[in-house]
């Protein structure tokens, strides 16, 4: 449930007005309005039409949260049309067949809520957030999005423009040039290898017809999950469901067979060069799956590594001890498939080698001895403490009740999650490090000034 890369292209229909900044206000101000992540237990229901369907009764604010996640992504991309589920999900909004754009945006920022479409490697998302008193309208916009979208030729060439300009910007950011390339060398033929908007070759190669027939194969009830938090009833909640998404037929959706990416087994170097005072530097290799059980094991031991901030190992030895970089951190992008681990960092062009090198002891060290009380401890009181952050709204709980049931993590997670982190041991940190981390087998990236660099490879 991480996202490291270029962001692809998110369409996004959203005033600036202040009614939810007041109530968000509101809500902060009134005692446990909040709850505890272990109180959130959802309904579970299939619909006739084959639509999962998650949801959560909230008094507390008068807003509803309709968050749909249709299971299709950037890695189900033709390898020659890289861009095409993202391409997809920002024209979904840009017209439907009895709605132009401008009747969608005006509809949505008269009741001062928001709609959105966002595609990931994995799955591809739409949301819409209302007042509880517009809740048949969010349904309305976001039900006729999702079925049907109109892909005008004007539209869709307006918005692959505006995402190709996207790509070119991209090409100016030395760490979204670092990122792609190091994609390519970890994922080398795999469909996590391209960025979800794809490159200015596949792209372009992109046709209406490509996203139309894309659409009606994919986007079909039988592989949608519809989220619903908010200040409704479940009767309510149900009719509204059965009223805009009951007509939605059935689909078969395309059989992808994506095999699990191939583990690097060697060092693999990529030098860029761009005329820059810092290097930046990339280094990794393949990582773990979302579903994989050793998941909190390795929170907790990366936490320790380099995703703690200033308690990590890495901020303490690479910028505290050795002032090589004002930040560093590292992380492991979790997926359907086996993700990245990487690490990242920018540091003073003459210095490249001494942090690189910083980097691999530090991998080894926990790789080599067991962390201590104290780095375990601070970690899982940490990640537990941390924990209702990620679902303090509507919105963030809305995405992650999606992707709970995406991976089959079982509506008992808000309870499960602090107990599997509180589990975890010095051993299991050990173990994971052990089995994880490669200090001999990894892509390393560089993007800087090579010549001054001299990196070492």
């Amino acid at each position: 449930m991480t996202q490291r890369q270029a962001q692809p292209s998110t369409r996004r229909h959203q005033p600036l007005g202040r009614i939810f900044l007041g109530l968000f206000l509101l809500v902060t101000l009134l005692p446990g309005a909040q709850g505890q992540a272990a109180d959130i237990v959802p309904t579970r229901s299939v619909t006739a039409n084959g639509m999962t369907v998650l949801f959560l009764e909230q008094h507390f604010l008068p807003t509803v949260e309709i968050h749909a996640l249709v299971k299709v992504g950037s890695a189900q991309d033709p390898p020659d049309k890289a861009g095409l589920a993202n391409l997809t999900a920002s024209l979904l909004d840009e017209g439907t067949q009895t709605r132009t754009s401008r009747q969608i945006a005006e509809q949505i920022d008269f009741v001062g809520g928001s709609l959105a479409a966002h595609a990931a490697e994995d799955f591809t998302t739409a949301s819409a957030r209302v007042l509880k008193k517009d809740a048949d309208l969010g349904f309305a916009l976001l039900a006729d999005v999702l079925q049907h979208p109109a892909f005008h030729k004007q539209e869709f060439e307006r918005v692959r423009t505006q995402i190709l300009g996207e790509i070119l910007s991209d090409d100016d950011d030395p760490g979204n040039v670092a990122m792609k390339a190091f994609h390519q060398l970890i994922f080398h033929g795999h469909p996590y290898s391209w960025p979800a908007h794809g490159s200015e070759d596949t792209l372009s190669k992109i046709t209406v017809a490509d996203v139309q027939q894309f659409h009606a194969r994919e986007y079909v009830p039988n592989q949608t999950i519809l989220v619903i938090v908010g200040d409704l009833t479940q009767e309510q909640a149900a009719t509204l469901v059965q009223t805009h998404f009951g007509s939605w037929k059935k689909g078969t959706p395309s059989l992808y067979q994506i095999k699990k990416p191939t583990p690097i087994d060697r060092k693999m170097v990529q030098l860029i060069e761009k005329d820059l005072t810092q290097s930046t530097i990339v280094l990794g290799h393949t990582g773990i799956s979302r579903t994989n059980p050793d998941y909190y094991a390795v929170t907790v031991m990366n936490y320790i590594l380099g995703a703690g901030g200033f308690s990590s190992r890495l901020m303490d030895s690479i910028r505290d001890k050795q002032g090589l970089a004002y930040g560093i951190m590292s992380q492991f992008d979790s997926r359907l498939l086996p993700g990245a681990f990487y690490i990242s960092l920018q540091t003073r062009t003459e210095v490249t080698n001494q942090a690189i090198t910083g980097v691999l002891t530090e991998i080894k060290g926990i790789r080599d001895a067991p962390v201590t009380d104290q780095e375990l401890n601070e970690a899982k009181s940490f990640i537990v403490g941390s924990f209702p952050l990620r679902v303090d709204s509507s919105a963030k709980l809305a995405n992650v009740l999606a992707q709970v049931e995406f991976y089959n993590l079982g509506l008992d997670y808000f309870t499960n999650y602090p107990k599997a982190i509180e589990k975890v041991t010095k051993d299991d940190v050990l173990r994971v490090a052990k089995q994880y981390l490669d200090p001999q087998h990894y892509a390393l990236v560089v993007v800087g000034s090579i010549a001054k660099a001299k990196v070492k490879q």
